[in-house]
């Protein structure tokens, strides 16, 4: 296929949008059922998202128990808990140990109909030709589109603001006050380094709430496994809680992760509470999360209000079926937004797909 410019087209049964681990996944259950496919990725080199965290960040649960299908991800020496150098490690050997079809760098400019009838392709159009899919599988993930909340005050702050796609380490932040916005994982690993070399304020919406020493993502799969069956469960807490990694438990019990109420609006100085309180600070660190990237899929003009494309049981797209979603969160799978969900979700939505494209074959 050509490179330049939208000249050339390629014809597929199936186009994977997104080359990290959910894509990745997808690709392994395609080759496993001998589709012919693509993944397209549009970034230079192997390891999705991975390849942008900050490099103290960990896993959640052993390297055991976050593997794509196929291969277990072997541990890292020294550690319980995977860095993300790891994982792009990882990822990186898992796509060469699996001959995955990956073009990169790929931007898919967008999908869109080629025809309205049913049984019709969708044209994935590139900056490096276009495919012709009878079936798109999206699997961009939600990296690329953070989400900054609303702050009143924000265009007379004065200081620093980032969110974590900008996070590389506490370096930059020495000697500074720094005010951490968020109750999840990411802002806990954060502030418990950055609290090593700054002066910091966590704050969040409600109070965060760390898992026991002894539990970690492990025992919420196997919880949210047994409670897809219809087993009666405890409750030990919710993906949303934090894990306590080394780090955070090292914060923890020096007294680092002590968290304040949300504050109401930046000042030109710092960032004010509601009951009128101020705090001067030199930046502020927004952990809030992402939106998922669904860009290029506009023009199939299928998604709602809420930024969401409505998916059924088998992950295909309620008002485009010849489109399927893995990877982007509860919507799409239960933890499909983790490694060991994208895998899970990719085996049922690639079995949904190539049932499709037999049903497509014998019409």
């Amino acid at each position: 296929m050509g490179t330049g410019g939208h000249e050339a087209v390629t014809d597929v049964d199936v186009a994977v949008v997104g080359g990290g681990q959910a894509g990745l996944a997808t690709g392994y259950f395609l080759r496993r059922a001998g589709a012919d496919f693509v993944v397209l990725d549009d970034r230079g080199t192997p390891g999705g998202a991975w390849t942008e965290y900050w490099s103290s960040l960990r896993l959640f649960s052993p390297a055991g128990h976050s593997m794509l299908p196929g291969w277990w991800m072997p541990p890292e020496e020294g550690h319980e808990y995977p860095s993300a150098q790891h994982v792009v490690w990882y990822l990186t050997e898992y796509e060469r140990r699996y001959r995955l079809p990956v073009h990169r760098p790929v931007a898919v400019e967008r999908v869109e109909r080629e025809t309205e009838r049913p049984g019709g392709r969708l044209r994935v159009v590139t900056d490096r030709g276009t495919w012709r899919a009878r079936h798109v599988v999206s699997a961009t993930g939600n990296w690329s589109a953070p989400h900054l909340p609303h702050a009143p005050g924000r265009r007379s702050f004065t200081g620093q603001e980032l969110h974590t796609v900008d996070y590389r380490g506490p370096d930059d932040f020495a000697g500074q006050r720094v005010v951490v916005v968020g109750g999840g994982n990411s802002a806990a690993q954060i502030i418990a380094e950055l609290s090593l070399v700054a002066e910091t304020t966590w704050v969040a919406a409600r109070p965060p709430r760390l898992m026991p020493d002894d539990v970690d993502a492990r025992a919420l799969f196997d919880l949210a496994t047994r409670r897809g069956r219809g087993e009666d469960s405890p409750r030990v807490g919710d993906l949303g809680d934090i894990v306590v990694v080394p780090s955070v438990r090292e914060a923890r019990d020096r007294g680092a992760l002590k968290a304040e109420p949300m504050i109401e609006r930046l000042t030109p100085g710092g960032v004010a509470w509601p009951d009128g309180s101020t705090l001067e600070v030199d930046a502020v660190l927004w952990c809030t999360g992402f939106r998922p990237a669904l860009g290029h899929l506009a023009p199939l003009g299928v998604a709602d209000g809420n930024g969401r494309i409505p998916v059924g049981a088998d992950n295909r797209a309620v008002h485009e079926p010849r489109l399927s979603l893995v990877g982007y969160g509860d919507w799409t799978g239960f933890a499909s937004a983790t490694i060991i969900g994208a895998g899970r979700t990719a085996k049922s939505a690639v079995a949904a797909v190539t049932e499709a494209l037999e049903q497509e074959g014998r019409a």
